[in-house]
């Protein structure tokens, strides 16, 4: 048996987390959006951020569609899995202020791209 046959077996057998197929994957996404957008109104208010509604609405958006092109159904059920567990930490209040306040750091500041503007930043 070649390595190429193998890997193809392994990659054959590989079980599913949640999924049974994308559009059992697809579903479970969306339902986590849809319980992430009922709840931003209460998180916008328990955490008292210096965000509108609207603004957290755009953010969750934007979080998901950065997501958008992962096509394999395991993939897709871990950051479901993961996001699961955020909500459930926001909404029990497990976090602080500045752990919600991280999710808009990367939007509004960019990551420099050349040697010196990563050198004054102090970044590796």
């Amino acid at each position: 048996m070649s390595g190429r046959e193998a890997v193809k077996r392994a990659v054959q057998q590989v079980r599913p987390i949640l999924s049974v197929d994308r559009d059992e994957a697809r579903r479970r996404a969306l339902n986590l959006y849809k319980a992430w957008y009922r709840q931003i109104p209460y998180i916008v208010n328990d955490y008292d951020i210096p965000m509108s509604v609207e603004q957290c609405r755009e953010k969750l958006r934007e979080e998901f569609v950065k997501h958008r092109n992962v096509t394999d159904v395991r993939v897709i059920d871990m950051l479901v899995i993961k996001g699961q567990m955020e909500l459930k930490e926001t909404i029990e209040i497990w976090k602080q202020k500045g752990h919600i306040m991280r999710y808009w750091k990367e939007s509004q500041d960019p990551k420099p791209t050349d040697f010196l503007s990563k050198f004054i930043q102090g970044v590796n």
